[in-house]
């Protein structure tokens, strides 16, 4: 018996990973855009992983080649310091997304844990956890973070994702918490408790599969919420210049170049605010496609 039930389960399973990515793959024909977002994120990481390994740390400056226009050499001209700037975009991308990436991951892994543990476990925990949360929803994040910036000078990147992550996780939680409050009540957790199964296991194995979908969204809007905070932080100039960072780009182009009333320096200004805006397009695609493929009441089949 075993022995024919065990490929009849694989054959299932091989055609439920097809149906799924047939799925995908209409959602995604559907509305072409969205493979744009995917492009886009995906060059995006690649960018920042690597392309600084083809350009030199520092880049050369040239003084003959001071804050130029766009040019054909330039495509979006020159810094102050006559460098090109698409090529600080290109280094600076690896300090914004290396930020980015390790703020999404605590605001996720800390908002998930307690998010889950807060509703499944319901009761005194739940209570103290949630009052915990709403107490820390309540401090209003930005002048918190500029206080925390300013006596700190926090320059590297894993110390800004650390206390972006440490400070953006109650929203997440919250959101966990409700969905794990839907699902507990839900046909197949009732079954697993009947079938005696651990908390861990139920947890592990049935409540997280099922919300991976929500959980993977929120980590990509985590990326943009830590993109524009860092990048706000070293335009208004409270961190150290160390890096060619996207905001320290910004902060010169309108306060050194002068980019707001001269015209041959208005390259210095787009190149940085279009990697932003393209990289928040990318993600905003890639999460309305994701919200579509796993939630069978947007399909339209």
């Amino acid at each position: 018996m075993s022995a024919t039930l065990i490929p009849e389960t694989g054959s299932a399973a091989a055609a439920m990973r097809r149906n799924f990515w047939r799925g995908v793959w209409r959602v995604m024909k559907r509305k072409p855009s969205r493979m744009a977002g995917v492009v886009i994120v995906v060059g995006f990481a690649f960018m920042g992983v690597f392309g600084p390994m083809f350009l030199p740390e520092h880049l050369p400056s040239d003084v003959n080649k001071l804050t130029q226009p766009p040019s054909w050499e330039h495509w979006f001209g020159t810094d102050p310091q006559g460098r090109d700037v698409l090529a600080l975009v290109i280094t600076g991308s690896r300090y914004v997304l290396l930020s980015a990436a390790v703020t999404a991951i605590i605001t996720v892994v800390l908002g998930t844990s307690i998010g889950l543990f807060s509703g499944f476990k319901r009761g005194r925990w739940d209570t103290v956890l949630m009052r915990v949360t709403d107490m820390k929803l309540t401090i209003p994040g930005l002048p918190l973070l500029l206080v925390l910036a300013t006596v700190w000078k926090f320059g590297s990147p894993i110390q800004m994702g650390l206390v972006l992550g440490l400070l953006g996780w109650g929203g997440v939680a919250r959101a966990v918490r409700a969905q794990t409050l839907s699902l507990r009540e839900r046909g197949f957790i009732e079954a697993a408790r009947g079938l005696g199964l651990s908390t861990t296991h139920i947890v592990g194995k049935e409540l997280l599969p099922s919300m991976a979908p929500f959980i993977a969204m929120n980590m990509l809007i985590a990326v943009t919420g830590a993109v524009y905070a860092q990048v706000g932080l070293f335009f208004l100039g409270v961190l150290p210049y160390e890096s060619d960072n996207w905001g320290v780009m910004l902060n010169l182009a309108v306060f050194q170049a002068g980019a707001m009333i001269q015209p041959y320096a208005l390259g210095y200004l787009l190149a940085p605010l279009l990697a932003i805006l393209l990289l928040t397009l990318g993600i905003v695609l890639v999460v309305d496609a994701m919200d579509e493929i796993f939630n069978p009441r947007l399909r339209e089949e």
